[in-house]
């Protein structure tokens, strides 16, 4: 018969805060294990110490690195790797020979917790119990006595070790926050929560319920003296109306070109997604904007920094995200409204435009960005070179019907086809109708492109033909590319199409 493995949190750290639960099953154990630290006595060992039954077997499971290097072939994560995996087969041990493993975990044993990784190991065969615990944010909300959140506030938990631009990005879209993983990672989190504009809201605590606890703004904290066991606590009241602090502003070079100036709205475009395709017109503007207002994706493409405010929607409320723009312009503020490619391809300028006489006090200016079919193209070679149409196969504006028209106008007049929004989750149907349709109008062995988000990670590129296009393959993140009779292939592979027309 197996043995039963339980996973137990002990709190984070004041053994007064060990549940009953927890106590009442480590005295049944017949093996504890614990991990330590390098060259560190365990804490989980110490907090339960006074629990432990006399004679238990005692598993120490001592990480062999930190974050430093190690010679092992797989770096630090081979190493790390490597370790569970022999630290689970000690634990299998006991549970074979029928023993009652427990294994300690500080706080919650599955809330960034070492015990995870044992679990994954070994729950799939042998009788596991997961018993939580304190979670460390949770005593240091109580000792810092900071109201996490209220009501409908948004809470988010961060890990120090998250890249900079996004863990200011993330700061300032939530209401409250915790920041774990401190350490040496201190000084960019400082950083981001000033970028976010909450560094004056932010709380740091040490080694929160023990002894030795520490507790002080985060403004005021030396940075080499951060230890591992400390955590940041930023309340979502700091974000209720009078409360929040103004951000002082960015710490960064003036933008080159003249800023937006308060009464006007920028619509820009941010291009199809890596940072080296946006223009440098559009960074600049964007350095001197007080808000960015766009589709959550695309405004989660800008950078965030002390002074700015982002607010993101869905992707079917473009004239309310207008009205919005126009009208914190119209009250003063620098606005800006983003767009994934160029915005005045498919993007917000038309929306901005639609509703701008309704606020005649702002100004609306449109700059450019590189559209999706421009960078397809240009993976391909030069389909493009020639004369060419655009269209959208979504039917959320306009009818089929409107759609078909247009198709057959385009196959009809020889020009080169770029699809936009060829398909969604919700909607296959219009690709495979479209195909069917150019079929009765062009040659089966007509080219097409199919570029799938390019500029991005995992980027590809297929060419074929009209025929064999595989219309069951195309979602959201493509563009296609028909082409003319001008259009042909390269030796090498690439297409282009012809700029003469005999």
């Amino acid at each position: 018969m197996s043995g039963r493995f339980t996973c137990v949190g002990l709190g984070p750290g004041d053994p007064e805060l060990i549940t009953l639960k927890a106590a009442r099953i480590i005295g049944e154990a017949d093996v504890v294990a614990y991990h330590a630290g390098v060259r560190k006595q365990s804490h989980a060992r110490r907090i339960a110490a006074d629990l432990l039954p006399v004679g238990v077997l005692e598993e120490e499971l001592r990480y062999p690195v930190t974050t430093g290097s190690t010679d092992h072939p797989g770096g630090y994560a081979g190493a790390i790797a490597d370790f569970y995996a022999a630290s689970a087969a000690r634990l299998a041990r006991h549970l074979e020979e029928g023993r009652h493993v427990v294994l300690l975990a500080e706080g919650d044993p599955l809330f960034y917790g070492s015990s995870m990784y044992m679990h994954d190991r070994l729950a799939d065969r042998f009788p596991t119990e997961v018993v939580p615990g304190v979670p460390s944010f949770s005593a240091a909300t109580a000792s810092a006595a900071l109201p996490l959140v209220r009501q409908t506030d948004v809470l988010t938990v961060l890990p120090g070790t998250l890249p900079e631009p996004e863990l200011a990005r993330r700061l300032a879209d939530t209401d409250g926050a915790i920041i774990m993983k401190l350490g040496r990672t201190f000084p960019a989190v400082r950083n981001a929560l000033a970028a976010a504009g909450r560094l004056d809201d932010a709380v740091y605590v040490e080694r929160a319920s023990h002894p030795d606890e520490r507790r002080l703004p985060v403004a005021e904290v030396e940075a080499a003296s951060v230890p591992y066991f400390s955590l940041i606590v930023v309340s979502g009241d700091s974000r209720r109306a009078g409360s929040r602090p103004v951000p002082a502003p960015a710490t960064q070079p003036p933008p080159t070109t003249q800023p937006a100036p308060a009464g006007e709205v920028l619509v820009v475009g941010l291009g199809p997604g890596p940072d080296r395709w946006l223009t440098a017109e559009v960074s600049d503007a964007l350095a001197g904007v007080d808000h960015v207002i766009g589709y959550a994706p695309y405004v989660d493409r800008v950078p965030q920094r002390a002074g700015l405010t982002r607010h993101s929607s869905g992707n079917t409320v473009e004239l309310d995200r207008a009205r919005h723009a126009l009208g914190l312009a119209a009250a003063g503020e620098r606005v800006a409204v983003v767009s994934g490619g160029d915005a005045g391809v498919f993007g917000m300028a038309t929306a901005v435009l639609e509703v701008a006489d309704e606020f005649p006090q702002v100004g609306v200016r449109v700059l450019p960005g590189v559209s999706a079919v421009q960078a397809v193209a240009a993976r391909a070679g030069a389909p493009i070179g020639g004369d060419f149409a655009v269209v959208s196969l979504s039917d959320r504006l306009k009818p089929w019907a409107v759609i078909e028209q247009r198709l057959r106008a385009i196959a009809a007049a020889d020009l080169v086809l770029a699809i936009y929004n060829p398909a969604s989750r919700s909607r296959r149907e219009q690709v495979v109708a479209a195909q069917k349709l150019l079929l009765e109008e062009l040659p089966a062995d007509r080219l097409v492109v199919v570029g799938r988000d390019v500029g991005r990670a995992g980027e590809s590129l297929t060419v074929t033909t009209l025929g064999a296009l595989d219309a069951d393959s195309i979602d959201m993140k493509c563009l296609v590319l028909v082409g003319s009779s001008a259009t042909s292939r390269t030796a090498a592979g690439q297409v282009w199409t012809a700029r003469s027309v005999r």
